[in-house]
Protein backbone atom coordinates (compact mmCIF):
# COMPACT_ATOMS: atom_id res chain seq x y z
CA UNK A 1 0.00 0.00 0.00
CA UNK A 2 1.51 3.09 -1.20
CA UNK A 3 1.79 6.11 1.09
CA UNK A 4 -0.63 8.84 1.03
CA UNK A 5 0.13 11.62 -0.50
CA UNK A 6 -0.78 15.57 1.15
CA UNK A 7 -1.71 18.38 -1.88
CA UNK A 8 1.25 20.32 -0.20
CA UNK A 9 3.76 17.76 -1.08
CA UNK A 10 2.24 18.03 -4.50
CA UNK A 11 2.11 21.56 -4.41
CA UNK A 12 4.52 23.16 -1.80
CA UNK A 13 2.85 26.92 -2.64
CA UNK A 14 -0.18 25.74 -1.28
CA UNK A 15 -0.20 26.64 2.29
CA UNK A 16 1.02 29.75 1.43
CA UNK A 17 -1.53 30.43 -0.46
CA UNK A 18 -4.05 29.12 1.84
CA UNK A 19 -2.32 31.22 4.49
CA UNK A 20 -2.81 34.50 2.34
CA UNK A 21 -6.34 33.67 1.36
CA UNK A 22 -7.28 32.44 5.26
CA UNK A 23 -9.29 29.72 3.33
CA UNK A 24 -8.20 27.50 5.90
CA UNK A 25 -10.70 26.36 9.01
CA UNK A 26 -9.16 28.48 11.66
CA UNK A 27 -9.30 31.06 9.36
CA UNK A 28 -12.79 30.79 8.38
CA UNK A 29 -14.50 31.41 11.55
CA UNK A 30 -12.73 35.46 12.22
CA UNK A 31 -14.53 35.90 8.94
CA UNK A 32 -17.93 35.08 9.26
CA UNK A 33 -17.87 37.15 12.91
CA UNK A 34 -17.01 39.78 10.81
CA UNK A 35 -19.18 39.55 8.01
CA UNK A 36 -21.92 38.68 10.74
CA UNK A 37 -21.18 42.41 12.55
CA UNK A 38 -21.24 44.32 9.24
CA UNK A 39 -24.52 42.98 8.38
CA UNK A 40 -25.63 43.93 11.69
CA UNK A 41 -24.39 47.36 11.58
CA UNK A 42 -26.20 48.03 8.31
CA UNK A 43 -29.48 47.05 9.25
CA UNK A 44 -28.96 49.25 12.55
CA UNK A 45 -28.32 52.19 10.25
CA UNK A 46 -31.43 51.24 8.09
CA UNK A 47 -33.74 50.74 10.71
CA UNK A 48 -32.27 54.12 12.11
CA UNK A 49 -33.43 56.13 8.96
CA UNK A 50 -36.82 54.62 8.76
CA UNK A 51 -37.92 55.71 12.11
CA UNK A 52 -36.31 59.09 12.48
CA UNK A 53 -38.88 62.20 11.69
CA UNK A 54 -38.32 65.10 11.17
CA UNK A 55 -39.72 66.64 14.13
CA UNK A 56 -37.93 66.63 17.82
CA UNK A 57 -39.19 65.51 20.88
CA UNK A 58 -38.72 66.27 23.84
CA UNK A 59 -39.16 64.68 26.99
CA UNK A 60 -39.82 65.90 30.58
CA UNK A 61 -36.61 64.47 32.83
CA UNK A 62 -36.78 63.28 36.86
CA UNK A 63 -33.62 63.75 37.35
CA UNK A 64 -31.35 66.74 37.64
CA UNK A 65 -31.23 67.70 34.21
CA UNK A 66 -33.42 70.34 32.76
CA UNK A 67 -37.41 69.66 33.04
CA UNK A 68 -39.40 70.78 29.89
CA UNK A 69 -42.93 71.97 30.87
CA UNK A 70 -45.54 73.94 29.51
CA UNK A 71 -45.75 77.39 30.56
CA UNK A 72 -47.78 78.65 33.29
CA UNK A 73 -50.72 80.51 32.43
CA UNK A 74 -52.00 83.79 34.22
CA UNK A 75 -55.16 82.82 36.35
CA UNK A 76 -57.17 85.56 37.39
CA UNK A 77 -56.72 87.18 41.26
CA UNK A 78 -59.55 85.68 43.26
CA UNK A 79 -60.99 85.54 46.48
CA UNK A 80 -61.62 83.19 49.61
CA UNK A 81 -64.85 81.79 47.76
CA UNK A 82 -62.85 81.65 44.16
CA UNK A 83 -64.69 85.06 43.14
CA UNK A 84 -63.19 85.85 39.59
CA UNK A 85 -61.07 89.20 38.79
CA UNK A 86 -63.41 91.91 36.58
CA UNK A 87 -64.04 90.18 33.75
CA UNK A 88 -64.92 93.23 31.18
CA UNK A 89 -63.79 96.95 30.87
CA UNK A 90 -66.68 99.12 29.09
CA UNK A 91 -66.34 101.01 26.41
CA UNK A 92 -65.60 104.80 27.65
CA UNK A 93 -66.92 106.65 25.06
CA UNK A 94 -70.33 104.48 24.70
CA UNK A 95 -73.33 106.23 27.05
CA UNK A 96 -74.22 102.67 28.57
CA UNK A 97 -72.85 99.24 28.32
CA UNK A 98 -75.43 96.71 28.07
CA UNK A 99 -74.61 92.80 28.70
CA UNK A 100 -76.86 89.64 27.70
CA UNK A 101 -78.79 88.76 30.34
CA UNK A 102 -78.30 85.01 30.21
CA UNK A 103 -74.53 85.48 30.80
CA UNK A 104 -76.24 85.24 34.66
CA UNK A 105 -78.32 82.48 34.22
CA UNK A 106 -75.60 80.63 36.21
CA UNK A 107 -76.09 82.59 39.49
CA UNK A 108 -72.49 83.73 39.83
CA UNK A 109 -71.56 86.93 40.17
CA UNK A 110 -69.96 88.79 37.06
CA UNK A 111 -67.32 91.13 37.93
CA UNK A 112 -67.08 94.29 35.57
CA UNK A 113 -64.71 97.35 35.75
CA UNK A 114 -64.98 101.12 34.08
CA UNK A 115 -62.07 103.52 33.45
CA UNK A 116 -62.92 107.08 33.01
CA UNK A 117 -61.53 109.27 31.11
CA UNK A 118 -58.94 111.04 33.64
CA UNK A 119 -57.81 107.07 34.30
CA UNK A 120 -60.24 106.20 37.36
CA UNK A 121 -61.22 102.49 37.28
CA UNK A 122 -65.05 101.84 38.58
CA UNK A 123 -65.71 98.24 39.78
CA UNK A 124 -69.04 96.77 39.93
CA UNK A 125 -70.96 93.82 39.89
CA UNK A 126 -73.67 92.15 38.25
CA UNK A 127 -75.43 88.80 39.64
CA UNK A 128 -78.69 87.12 39.09
CA UNK A 129 -79.94 86.36 42.62
CA UNK A 130 -81.46 82.88 43.78
CA UNK A 131 -84.88 84.68 43.25
CA UNK A 132 -84.30 85.04 39.66
CA UNK A 133 -83.91 88.86 39.89
CA UNK A 134 -80.61 90.26 38.00
CA UNK A 135 -79.11 92.59 40.49
CA UNK A 136 -76.36 95.25 39.96
CA UNK A 137 -73.78 96.64 42.49
CA UNK A 138 -70.54 98.50 43.28
CA UNK A 139 -67.91 96.54 44.54
CA UNK A 140 -67.75 98.60 47.54
CA UNK A 141 -69.84 100.48 50.38
CA UNK A 142 -69.76 102.58 52.71
CA UNK A 143 -67.87 101.69 55.49
CA UNK A 144 -65.00 99.55 53.91
CA UNK A 145 -64.33 101.31 50.74
CA UNK A 146 -61.18 102.93 51.65
CA UNK A 147 -59.59 98.99 52.07
CA UNK A 148 -60.21 99.10 48.15
CA UNK A 149 -60.58 95.39 48.72
CA UNK A 150 -64.63 94.39 47.63
CA UNK A 151 -66.75 91.34 47.48
CA UNK A 152 -66.50 88.06 46.46
CA UNK A 153 -69.10 84.99 46.24
CA UNK A 154 -69.93 82.61 48.72
CA UNK A 155 -73.07 80.53 47.77
CA UNK A 156 -76.21 83.04 47.64
CA UNK A 157 -74.52 85.85 50.06
CA UNK A 158 -71.65 88.28 48.77
CA UNK A 159 -69.03 88.87 51.04
CA UNK A 160 -67.24 91.84 51.95
CA UNK A 161 -63.35 91.28 51.24
CA UNK A 162 -62.25 93.51 54.48
CA UNK A 163 -64.55 93.04 57.40
CA UNK A 164 -65.82 89.71 56.11
CA UNK A 165 -69.70 90.41 56.69
CA UNK A 166 -71.94 88.51 54.59
CA UNK A 167 -75.08 89.71 52.55
CA UNK A 168 -77.52 87.69 51.22
CA UNK A 169 -77.54 88.09 47.48
CA UNK A 170 -81.35 88.48 47.10
CA UNK A 171 -80.90 91.85 49.28
CA UNK A 172 -78.57 93.57 46.30
CA UNK A 173 -80.03 97.07 45.35
CA UNK A 174 -82.62 96.77 47.73
CA UNK A 175 -80.76 97.21 50.78
CA UNK A 176 -77.95 99.69 51.08
CA UNK A 177 -75.81 101.73 53.32
CA UNK A 178 -73.46 100.25 56.06
CA UNK A 179 -71.65 97.82 54.64
CA UNK A 180 -73.86 96.29 52.29
CA UNK A 181 -72.60 96.40 48.34
CA UNK A 182 -73.58 99.71 47.00
CA UNK A 183 -76.41 99.72 44.67
CA UNK A 184 -76.21 99.95 41.12
CA UNK A 185 -79.14 101.63 39.02
CA UNK A 186 -79.49 98.67 35.91
CA UNK A 187 -82.37 97.93 34.04
CA UNK A 188 -83.51 94.81 31.69
CA UNK A 189 -84.40 95.62 28.44
CA UNK A 190 -85.61 93.49 26.07
CA UNK A 191 -82.79 90.42 26.46
CA UNK A 192 -79.88 92.48 27.47
CA UNK A 193 -79.18 94.33 31.19
CA UNK A 194 -78.42 98.00 30.74
CA UNK A 195 -75.91 100.67 32.92
CA UNK A 196 -76.08 104.01 32.04
CA UNK A 197 -72.52 105.70 31.97
CA UNK A 198 -73.87 108.22 34.35
CA UNK A 199 -74.93 105.39 36.88
CA UNK A 200 -71.59 104.17 37.23
CA UNK A 201 -70.05 107.60 37.63
CA UNK A 202 -72.31 107.85 40.42
CA UNK A 203 -69.87 105.68 42.44
CA UNK A 204 -66.48 107.39 41.39
CA UNK A 205 -66.45 108.66 45.32
CA UNK A 206 -65.67 104.70 46.11
CA UNK A 207 -62.89 104.42 44.27
CA UNK A 208 -61.30 107.60 44.61
CA UNK A 209 -58.12 106.46 47.22
CA UNK A 210 -56.67 109.95 47.12
CA UNK A 211 -59.45 110.90 49.65
CA UNK A 212 -59.43 108.30 52.36
CA UNK A 213 -58.72 109.64 55.60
Amino acid sequence: MSPKVSKSAVDPTMDKKTAVLGTGKKNRVPLIIFLACAVALVGAGVLYSFNKTDQPVIQATTGSGPKFEPMPVAQPEAGPAGAPAPVSVADAAAPQVSYPAAMFNDGKAKFFEYKTPDGQVIKYFVIKSSDGVIRAAFDACDVCWPAGKGYYQDGNDMVCRNCGRHFPSTKVNDVTGGCNPSALHRQVVGSDVVITITDILSGKKYFDFSKRG
